[in-house]
């Protein structure tokens, strides 16, 4: 299925479902560095069911602002604002970089977890975890702990759990990074299945700028620290998408080569400033 392009239209008829103004992040730093500032000057509203993606150089943080946005990390500055239409869904849920499941839980326990907080029915619970498991294919480690799991695997129960405790808004920090190339397609095209069936909004941070192409319907690209957003693309791609023809497509191609032209700078500016310090 070739992709259909076109831009997607997204109407919020109230405030924006994220809205950051000027948000700046300062830490204090030790005595010889002084202050490290993370991030300056963030503006960036995004509606519901858009998936924003974020790529930048290592350090630039990306992180930080994600954990600004799941209430993890103070503000120096600025304002934050997640709107939670509906009562009975949790506002935002974090998939971290390295799964952050619980090591005393098993595979079961772990994708339950959320919706044991929320007071779910138990068979309905049992019901929910279940399923993710088959989507995950983690069927056979259902009791595992994670120690006896794979990093991999870990990975997929931590992005299950999330899926699974359906928030409003996901806060997504590189999760597909320690995944197979298969097992990362599959998730890719899971996750924008499920941002189109439940209207979820998504802010995906990830290194690979061949994957926030595929699942953005904007891109931005941060600055070396302390982190801005620099430059912004449209991805003029509709939805539904498929991951795997998106990426033989030649406008594929050039929209790659205009974010790298840009973000290949600020990777050369991180490098310079790390052999400088």
């Amino acid at each position: 299925m070739r992709p259909r392009y076109g831009h997607r239209v997204f109407k919020d008829m109230q405030e924006p479902k994220i809205n950051i103004h000027n948000v700046r992040v300062v830490y204090p730093g030790q005595a010889q560095i002084g202050p490290v500032e993370a991030l300056d000057a963030i503006t960036l509203t995004i509606n519901t069911g858009e998936l924003v993606c974020i790529v930048g150089p290592s350090g630039c943080g990306k992180t930080t602002l994600l954990r600004v946005l799941a209430g993890l990390e103070p503000i120096t500055s600025g304002s934050v604002h997640i709107r939670n239409d509906d009562p009975q869904r949790p506002a935002k849920a974090m998939v971290f970089q390295d799964a952050g499941i619980f090591p005393w839980m098993t595979v079961e326990e772990n994708i339950a977890y959320g919706l044991r907080l929320r007071g779910m029915p138990r068979q309905q619970c049992a019901e929910i975890t279940q399923r993710w498991i088959s989507i995950i294919g983690l069927e056979r480690f259902a009791r595992s702990y994670p120690a006896q799991l794979s990093g991999g695997m870990r990975q997929r129960v931590g992005l299950a759990r999330a899926f699974a405790y359906d928030a409003e808004t996901l806060l997504m920090d590189e999760p597909f990074g320690a995944l197979d190339a298969q097992t990362r397609l599959i998730l890719q095209q899971t996750l924008l299945q499920q941002c189109e069936r439940d209207t979820k909004t998504v802010i995906f941070v990830t290194h690979s700028m061949e994957e926030a192409l595929t699942l953005g319907d904007r891109v931005y690209v941060m600055s070396a620290r302390p982190g801005r957003l620099l430059y912004e693309t449209v991805v003029p791609v509709t939805r539904p998408r498929d991951v795997v023809a998106l990426r033989t497509d030649p406008h594929f191609s050039a929209l790659f080569a205009e974010i790298w032209g840009v973000l290949r700078d600020e990777v050369d500016r991180a490098r310079m400033e790390e052999c400088a310090g």
